[in-house]
């Protein structure tokens, strides 16, 4: 099945219970130590709003959610964890690591794009039961995807099962490229999107992450040999997310490669000059959702590839 290959449209849900979610930190060396309390929920509301209206302002279209108060779910800003969308009207939801994290597949907000934002949904794929047997993959934050080519990006950590991987693959007809890469200090990297970005010609990821020889070489010749041109980023600079970014387009075909302020800033003159050649930046100060949640601009948004009614 051929797949639209940059999405226009995004799903995104605004946090209401925001906070430093303790059943993920064991596996997210990303998230920081990070007192909870209502003044950080309004930080990362804030936040949040101001992100979605660059975006809308870029000319993406948002579909804005809100989390729900009950039960408390700290970590909803992040549905591409548990929901993705395709062409041809499938949705397919994921198994969870966290059990505070489950609670985000909301069946309600299906039912809303099919019945009141205009989107079709043919089938539902549900994977959650896999969750019984202690196995996990987490949505487009396991699975950096390259819709054209139809391949998989994974790296193998405590949330991404590599057969869980393959199965996904042979069920939705894309090509598994498995790896394993740690952060600088030799830990796992919990997800595949905050290490890459697969964009249609271009792959921001951090090759030194990777450090068996042979699976570095191997991901990066896969890339090439689908015409994507390397930017490689530095552990300090995944650090700051610079890998978490999404190519989206806007209403009038304009490329926007969307990110944080802090994985911006993060980049090198050159590498700048790099991306800027495939598409025009937009990004947002979240520096609380990236310090409490361990979590980025491309982990917010769920790309909606599903037909218009």
């Amino acid at each position: 099945m051929h797949e639209q290959s940059i999405a226009n449209s995004v799903l995104v849900i605004r946090p209401m219970r925001f906070g430093a979610n303790a059943e993920t930190t064991p596996s997210n060396l990303f998230q920081k130590s990070v007192a909870n309390n209502d003044l950080v929920a309004k930080r990362a509301q804030a936040e949040f709003d101001n992100a979605i209206a660059v975006l809308r302002a870029a000319g993406i279209r948002v579909e804005a959610f809100d989390d729900t108060p009950e039960p408390e779910m700290p970590d909803a800003v992040f549905p591409n964890n548990w929901v993705s969308f395709h062409e041809d009207g499938t949705v397919c939801l994921y198994p969870m690591q966290a059990q505070n994290r489950r609670y985000e597949r909301r069946r309600d907000i299906l039912d809303a794009l099919l019945r009141e934002r205009g989107y079709r949904l043919t089938e539902v794929v549900d994977w959650s039961h896999f969750e019984n047997d202690g196995r996990f993959l987490e949505g487009t934050g396991s699975l950096v995807l390259d819709r054209a080519h139809r391949i998989a990006y994974a790296c193998i950590s405590p949330r991404t099962d590599p057969e869980l991987v393959r199965d996904w693959c042979r069920v939705f007809g894309y090509e598994p490229v498995l790896f394993h890469a740690m952060d600088a200090g030799g830990v796992a990297i919990y997800h595949t999107n905050v290490m890459m970005c697969v964009g249609d010609r271009f792959a921001v990821i951090c090759l030194e992450a990777i450090a068996d020889p042979g699976e570095r070489e191997g991901v990066a010749t896969r890339l090439q040999a689908t015409g994507h041109r390397l930017i490689p980023i530095s552990f300090a600079q995944m650090a700051q997310f610079a890998g978490n970014m999404l190519l989206l387009q806007n209403t009038r075909g304009e490329r926007i490669l969307a990110m944080s302020s802090r994985a911006e800033h993060s980049l090198t003159d050159a590498q700048c000059d790099d991306l800027q050649t495939f598409a025009r930046f937009v990004s947002s100060p979240l520096a609380t959702i990236e310090d409490c949640a361990g979590g980025s601009m491309r982990c917010m948004m769920a790309e909606l590839f599903l037909p218009r009614q």
